[in-house]
């Protein structure tokens, strides 16, 4: 009762902020916030007080050190480049061998979003940002609405541009994300977490699950995807809870852990086909042009330009001139023509 009092009076001056029960001693929460006051002061808790990493994180496939990259040091940038190279070529294989799940997904996500749903991308760190970003670029470049597709990262706003890596450590954070957000039965939420075991994303993917929504999760860590994880103490869903799992095995990253590398890339490509792809199956591409990209500025404009010229077969300043004629509206003036 005191959370929802407190978040409904908070709302009015903070909109975006996440309100939850502390699970840990308040006097953490008072020294985290005083040591945020000074740019330069560091907190560190107590060795006891900070929750043991699980084996299970110490042993994903992410965490493992590449052997191909052992002595970056020595390398000259020549060779470094030509190694970073070299590893694109797993994110390839990775993203052939889960093909057939990608495009599963896009059958889900246009079958929701076709029946009135929404799609949700969660998130921490880099695999946050990925979703933000994907959820974004729909608007501008499909013509739909900003709740069409919705990023949701830990930590909220600062963390697209600040380092709030805690804001993924707690369950009940990301389960309360999803109720805020109002997910419902039609709506189908990806959780994105390179370990495939970020408390956030699974608590998220918990909470839609018991809501209705299909859940998807999108991980770098074959190891999720087997029934091992099932029941395990602190799995909030057991693998075979999820409507889907894609797994994009891209190996050990160059820089041991930092799945902002080729986990990122193959997240982000597997984020570009499963949108693009539910996009298409909306009937918002023709061809291969776009045909709802809203005209907001000057190079937008041009290139509707040459899709209407293309598509209606006229010249360049005949096609300029029927996109005046109805307001820039690229798809009224396909309709129109």
């Amino acid at each position: 009762m005191y959370t929802h009092a407190f978040r409904r009076r908070l709302k009015k001056n903070l909109p975006d902020a996440r309100v939850a029960a502390a699970e840990r001693a308040p006097e953490l929460g008072a020294a985290w916030l005083a040591a945020e006051a000074r740019e330069h002061t560091a907190f560190h808790q107590n060795p006891s007080q900070i929750d043991p990493i699980p084996k299970a994180l110490v042993n994903t496939l992410t965490e493992q050190r590449n052997p191909r990259s052992e002595s970056l040091e020595k390398m000259n940038p020549q060779t470094l480049v030509q190694l970073f190279i070299e590893e694109e070529k797993f994110v390839q294989d990775a993203l052939r061998t889960a093909a057939a799940d990608l495009a599963r997904a896009i059958e889900i996500v246009t079958e929701s979003l076709r029946s009135g749903g929404r799609l949700f991308y969660i998130g921490a760190g880099s695999s946050g940002r990925i979703g933000v970003l994907d959820a974004s670029e729909i608007p501008p470049t499909f013509g739909a609405p900003t709740h069409l597709v919705q990023g949701v990262i830990a930590g909220g706003i600062t963390a697209l541009h600040r380092s709030v890596e805690g804001a993924e450590d707690e369950q009940s954070t990301g389960a309360l994300a999803v109720v805020e957000r109002g997910v419902k039965p039609a709506d189908v939420v990806i959780g994105i977490t390179a370990s495939g075991r970020t408390p956030f994303v699974r608590g998220a993917l918990a909470r839609a699950k018991s809501l209705g929504a299909r859940v998807i999760l999108l991980t770098c860590n074959p190891s999720v995807a087997g029934i091992g994880d099932a029941g395990q103490p602190g799995s909030s869903i057991p693998a075979t809870g999820f409507d889907l799992i894609i797994t994009v095995a891209v190996g050990p990253e160059i820089l041991a852990g930092s799945t902002r590398l080729k986990a990122g890339t193959a997240t982000k490509v597997a984020l570009n086909i499963i949108s693009t792809g539910a996009m298409i199956g909306l009937g918002k591409v023709r061809g291969n042009l776009m045909i709802d990209l809203h005209t907001t500025s000057t190079k937008l404009r041009d290139r509707a330009v040459r899709i209407i010229a293309e598509l209606t077969q006229r010249d360049y300043e005949s096609a300029r001139r029927l996109l005046e004629a109805n307001d820039w509206n690229l798809r009224v003036a396909l309709e129109t023509h």
